[in-house]
């Protein structure tokens, strides 16, 4: 029984793989799941609690019609370009130079750990402009007419804020963009990475689509559970007019007012969205890496 379990050690150890992968493969979830992301932010927004998931999702539809849904797509495709695309490709290769040096043997898990934070830190940096127009495009069709952005597409709302509000402010709410990158990552490609490992040491898995999706559908509960307050406050934080907050703490402070199951709006399109999203990203990349291998 020795044999098929190094078997299994060796497929699921990390392999020189092509950097992009990671970000084509989260588009192509993004695109599956963009819907659930729009309902989770107008969730988030809200100071009271006037609607939970299937009401506002019915709202939407009534009154801005189906494709209101689809709000921000442009942006959320840009985001998961550069920031999954960064955090994928830095984790991939920091894996591959440590494997390396450990002769082929999977990783520890705290080094995959500190291996996602380093790919979550990268990819939060590279991934906040997108990130905010992706949260105000999808947050327009709740404010009056007047008070729209109206940002035609992703580059276009990256341009106007830029030139209006100027460069920095692509960056407004970067803290709980950066500190959310790092724990989606760790939580997210870490920890998937390792549910797939024990799984196939057991000798009952093999490296195919079914543990794929058992091992990325409880990376996903792990993500949203422990990123969900910092979710909610880099949503308000993005979507807030220059002044609304002073500082980060100044938004903790408004949203605590609420008391703290405010931390927590969304929870449920969070993860409505989020298992999917990792279900799909990493279904798509396993087979996006057996298929350019």
């Amino acid at each position: 029984m020795a044999a098929p379990v190094a078997t299994s050690q060796a497929s699921m150890a990390p392999t020189k793989q092509k950097w992009y992968l990671g970000g084509i493969a989260s588009a192509c979830a993004a695109i599956c799941t963009h819907p659930l992301d729009t309902l989770k932010v107008h969730l988030q927004t809200q100071q009271q609690v006037k609607h939970g998931f299937v009401s506002m999702a019915k709202q939407i539809v009534r009154v801005h019609g189906a494709l209101a849904l689809y709000n921000g797509l442009s942006a959320s495709l840009l985001r998961q370009i550069t920031y999954s695309t960064a955090r994928f490709g830095v984790y991939d290769a920091l894996s591959d130079h440590l494997t390396e040096k450990r002769a082929g043997d999977p990783l520890p898990f705290y080094q995959k750990l500190l291996v996602g934070v380093a790919g979550g830190a990268v990819g939060g940096v590279v991934g906040s402009p997108a990130d905010l127009v992706n949260v105000r495009m999808q947050a327009d069709i709740r404010v009056p007419l007047e008070q729209r952005r109206n940002y035609k597409h992703a580059l276009d709302g990256v341009w106007k804020v830029g030139r209006n509000e100027g460069i920095l402010s692509l960056w407004n709410g970067g803290e709980m963009v950066l500190i959310r990158a790092i724990l989606m990552t760790t939580c997210q490609v870490s920890v998937y990475y390792q549910v797939k490992q024990g799984l196939l040491q057991t000798g009952f898995f093999r490296d195919t689509v079914s543990t794929h999706f058992l091992s990325s559908f409880i990376s996903s509960f792990v993500a949203t559970a422990l990123t969900q307050p910092v979710d909610v406050l880099k949503t308000r934080l993005m979507n807030a007019n220059p002044g609304e907050f002073k500082t980060f703490l100044h938004c903790i402070y408004y949203t605590a007012k609420v008391g703290p199951g405010a931390f927590f709006k969304g929870f449920t399109p969070a993860f409505i969205r989020l298992g999917p999203h990792t279900i799909l990203t990493f279904i798509f990349l396993e087979q996006f890496r057996k298929f350019f291998h």
